[in-house]
């Protein structure tokens, strides 16, 4: 009932605090650690053993690299060989010798200080990877390179894991259990990947012709459980165990229904685990020795942002992919907790250093989402400082885009094939790079400020069509357009109905509804499958189109009266039917 209790507790904090912390734009991955300050041993006290839980927690980070490792054949593996040694061992190496001295601060010898800071060179892969996904950057060129220097340091962890033994004060008795420790995690690594390659796909097919669901389920998470549990008998990181095993699943037909199956563990899992994290903090230590704790902070982000940031550019990484890269890496990791604590045992580090370090490791993975945040901005204004991103030229084309996805494009190929000019507008850098090779006239810029638009031909435009993803910022592009140039007509994508009526309150006479056209498509192909003539298809759609244009338009008086929409709603469908009666 005890566990039932807290369970139950953390949860409920997680429903109210996570969306708070969303919706004022601070991340998921705050809310959680906030949860984890505030009900752990050093506030309220209602959990008072962390490491229990950040022990059983620490399977949210192993489903999350199995995960990773669905997504990653064997060949893509290999294909990411050079960038993940050379990236990988560069960081770690440089890392490691800059954030050394921090240890000789806190009062280590020289080879345990060595020793501290290759594990502080470690970086958080839960946190890392969550923040990329939450912001839709894991498949940008710095998303790609953080995963292989991610992944570079789990495996890095085996050897640092090995050595401990070395740098303890029993050395002499320990070593030859440390090199056949090694021996022994690399036979385990061999059998993992026989086993992964050859046993376990047998044993999900024959579990897959049962079909039975949850006994499916209960064989994606024996799969992830026992690779984990093998490597820590080992004294490897289960996290490795998982990746591999995701990794040699690959390529076979159950990788999806895998993915399906651990993908709501993974979740609440990683919520716990970084519930566990904020549990972890020593809050009257912090108190007692707060320039200490901020002080190894900032060395430690400070340091591997600057390390990290060098890399990228050496690796030929833009400043505004160095930038994000070396920002999102900049936190200490889930593996420092781990290698601190077996240092702790092993008596390389005492219980102060080793709470002072779990601190530091902590708050810089609560100032991560903000500095990766500040990151992306400062090194996409450096970049939108060359010659091109404001310097517009003097043509003037009739037509001007804001926002150059799928949407935008397509009708700027429609406008191509005529020989309509156009300046299309864009705030992705890597979006802007990649369109101009193929000879599209396109600038980075903020379509919602007046100057850019300005530098960019609005005054001389006819046209402008705003076509960005975001239904705010399409609205305050809007906003900006009819107050600054309001000769300009506007095309404008709405997100849906509720959209399109507030585009209409500013002013916009030509809403595009961006799954309109394509769904009344599908409604026509739809009829005809069902053995309609194409004439009747056509004609029920075309006047289905006619009947919601009027209702949309009929409906925007009432846009706030929920029971008015409804009355009109039937009333229309009700018309709809009796026009084709009567025409049948």
């Amino acid at each position: 009932m005890n566990m039932l209790m807290e369970g139950a507790v953390l949860l409920g904090c997680a429903v109210v605090a996570v969306p708070l912390f969303q919706r004022l734009g601070l991340g998921s991955i705050l809310g959680y650690l906030a949860i984890g300050v505030l009900l752990g041993p050093s506030l309220i006290g209602f959990i008072s053993e962390p490491t229990e839980v950040l022990h059983f927690a620490e399977f949210g980070v192993v489903m999350l690299l199995f995960m990773i490792g669905l997504e990653l054949e064997p060949k893509r593996l290999w294909d990411m060989r050079l960038k993940l040694a050379g990236l990988g061992s560069a960081q770690m190496l440089l890392c490691g010798a800059l954030l050394t001295p921090a240890g000789l601060w806190l009062g280590l010898e020289l080879p345990a200080a060595a020793l501290l800071g290759l594990i502080l060179a470690l970086s958080s892969t839960a946190f890392a990877l969550q923040v990329l996904s939450e912001n839709q950057q894991l498949a940008t060129p710095h998303g790609q390179s953080t995963f292989a220097i991610l992944l570079f340091q789990d495996l890095a962890v085996i050897p640092l894991l090995a050595l401990l033994p070395l740098f303890a004060d029993n050395f002499d008795a320990s070593t030859g259990s440390g090199w056949a420790g090694v021996a022994k995690g690399i036979g385990m690594v061999a059998a993992v990947i026989i086993v992964g390659r050859f046993v376990v796909p047998r044993l999900l097919k024959m579990v897959a012709r049962s079909e039975i669901h949850e006994i499916f389920t209960a064989a994606a998470l024996f799969v992830v459980i026992s690779t984990a549990l093998l490597m820590e008998w080992v004294g490897l990181s289960m996290a490795l165990g998982a990746f591999l095993a995701g990794v040699l699943l690959a390529d076979t037909v159950y990788r999806h229904e895998l993915e399906a199956n651990i993908d709501p563990f993974k979740g609440l899992l990683l919520g716990l685990f970084f519930m566990a994290v904020g549990m972890s903090v020593d809050v009257s230590l912090v108190m007692e020795r707060p320039l200490t704790v901020l002080g190894l902070t900032l060395a430690l982000m400070v340091g591997k942002v600057l390390v990290i940031t060098l890399v990228g550019r050496v690796a030929r990484l833009k400043l505004a992919e160095a930038l994000p890269l070396a920002a999102v890496l900049a936190q200490g990791g889930e593996f420092d907790f781990v290698l601190l604590t077996a240092g702790m045992a092993a008596g390389i580090f005492d219980q102060t250093l080793t709470s002072l370090v779990i601190s530091a490791v902590t708050l810089s993975m609560a100032a991560t989402p903000f500095l990766y945040r500040y990151a992306r901005k400062f090194g996409a204004a450096r970049e939108a400082k060359r010659p091109y991103d404001e310097d517009f030229g003097q043509e003037a084309p009739p037509v001007l885009i804001a926002g150059f996805g799928r949407f935008g494009q397509m009708s700027a190929r429609i406008l191509k094939t005529q020989g309509i000019n156009f300046t299309a507008l864009d705030p992705n850098i890597t979006q802007v790079e990649f369109v101009r090779q193929f000879g599209s006239r396109i600038f980075y810029a903020d379509a919602s400020r007046s100057e850019l638009l300005r530098a960019a031909g609005a005054e001389h435009a006819q046209i402008m069509l705003v076509a960005v993803d975001d239904a705010r910022m399409t609205t305050q592009i809007v906003r900006t357009v009819r107050q600054q140039f309001p000769h300009l007509k506007l095309f404008v994508r709405a997100r849906n109905r509720h959209h399109a009526w507030e585009l209409m309150e500013l002013g916009v006479e030509h809403v595009i509804r961006e799954t309109y056209a394509s769904s009344l498509e599908m409604g026509n192909e739809l009829l005809v499958a069902m053995g309609y003539p194409s004439a009747r298809a056509a004609e029920v759609v075309r006047a289905f189109r006619e009947m919601d244009d009027t209702m949309l338009k009929s409906d925007f008086e009432n846009r706030h009266d929920p029971e008015a929409l409804v009355t009109s709603a039937k009333s229309a469908m009700e018309e709809l039917k009796r026009l084709f009666q009567t025409k049948g």
